[in-house]
């Protein structure tokens, strides 16, 4: 086993500030010699657990023991570094963060990284770190992943234990992982999935044509080259539309249900510290805390009806195409009368798999003048292996 790693010099602004959390592997295994970071959100023995915010009760002592995701990864041979910074108890999509500022994003210097996950996306995208940890509710692993160019998942609800990590909404709440290439990103999923990947790649592609039509011109056109190239590889394509009602309704009825159990999950905290929020995350709070509860049933009831739907459309065999992100990394420092309406649409085509939380794999295949955007494959809930066997096919 090695030692512990050195302290990386954090050139990008990525990582929590003065806090030392490094620590060796605690076994030898295929991730041996690969350096870990972690978001602020899981919990690292001895380190205390902040959600990158001053006010949040456990940045005040050091967690018992490592979350259930470092833990396995420091088993199968990967160091921790440290921890990375997140947009505020990861209620954010662009990577902005009111305390420690917005990590920068190699890939695209004076842009957004994404977030809420953004710190360990500008780590692993600028090489400070081999692999990083992130979470995903509603896009927060998968927007990072388009905007930085990396490889990224976002795993079915459940497949990997949140054991030890912040919570939001623990319909949606789900634990992924970032690398820079296809085969490292596999053997990480190895691990934390339990399961190596599939033994065949899809069988079918099906084109999700509202969803690339929501997409900019220039993002849709970019792609068109590698999935022009995955379905030549697939041979079986259909096109459809993934949300026959419309994914601006999506949108809204997986907001509805995100925001409401945010909301009821923050809500102690909230009431006891009136903590110091960023008037985006504050103003989420408060709208979650404005939606009547009796409209939960009929949303899980919508929910529910497209999660059957994407599940039958994708079966055991099939993958659904769509962009990660309808554009590239946004400029920093947007006004914010500019930087909600993209996060709004940056959220209706994550919705598509979360709402279904189903499995999501960004593969990082075009540029659009010089930005990188992502190819996302969506696989029926369950089915996570699958995607790892595309990512190492396509990727």
């Amino acid at each position: 086993m090695s030692a512990i790693p050195p302290p990386p010099e954090d050139r990008l602004g990525a990582f929590v500030p003065g806090l030392d959390c490094r620590r060796p592997p605690t076994g030898d295994g295929p991730l041996a010699g690969l350096t870990l970071a972690v978001k602020d959100l899981f919990d690292i023995e001895g380190a205390p657990t902040a959600g990158s915010t001053p006010d949040w009760p456990s940045a005040r002592a050091p967690a018992k023991s490592d979350a259930w995701a470092v833990a396995a990864l420091r088993a199968a041979g990967a160091a921790v570094i440290g921890k990375t910074i997140t947009d505020e108890v990861s209620r954010g999509l662009m990577g902005e963060n009111r305390h420690y500022g917005i990590p920068v994003n190699p890939r695209a210097p004076g842009r957004v990284p994404g977030g809420s996950s953004s710190g360990s996306a500008a780590a692993v995208a600028g090489g400070l770190a081999d692999i990083a940890l992130g979470t995903d509710t509603g896009g927060s692993l998968r927007v990072p992943a388009s905007f930085c160019g990396l490889y990224g998942m976002r795993p079915s609800v459940g497949a990997i234990p949140m054991d030890g990590v912040i919570p939001q909404s623990p319909l949606f709440d789900t634990v992924g992982w970032f690398a820079r290439d296809a085969a490292t990103f596999a053997r990480v999923g190895e691990v934390l999935l339990r399961r190596p990947p599939a033994a065949h790649p899809p069988a079918r592609l099906l084109i999700a044509e509202d969803a690339f039509a929501f997409a900019d011109g220039a993002v849709a056109a970019a792609l068109r080259a590698p999935l022009e190239r995955i379905a030549a590889a697939i041979g079986r394509v259909e096109r459809i539309d993934v949300a026959p009602e419309g994914l601006g309704p999506l949108f809204a009825n997986h907001g509805t249900l995100q925001a409401r159990e945010a909301y009821d999950t923050f809500a102690p905290w909230l009431d006891a510290e009136n903590p110091r929020l960023a008037w985006e995350v504050a103003a989420g709070f408060a709208g979650g805390a404005a939606i009547a509860r009796d409209r939960r049933g009929p949303a899980m009831e919508r929910r529910r009806r497209h999660a059957a739907r994407l599940a039958t459309l994708c079966g055991a065999d099939g993958v659904i195409a769509i962009p990660t992100t309808p554009f590239p990394a946004p400029p920093r420092d947007l006004p914010r009368r500019l930087m909600w309406p993209l996060r709004t649409r940056a959220g209706t085509l994550t919705c598509i798999a979360g709402s279904a939380q189903a499995p999501q794999v960004s593969l990082p295949l075009a540029e659009v003048d010089g930005l990188p955007v992502g190819l996302s494959l969506i696989a029926a809930p369950g089915n996570d292996a699958l995607l790892l066997r595309a990512a190492l096919a396509f990727g």
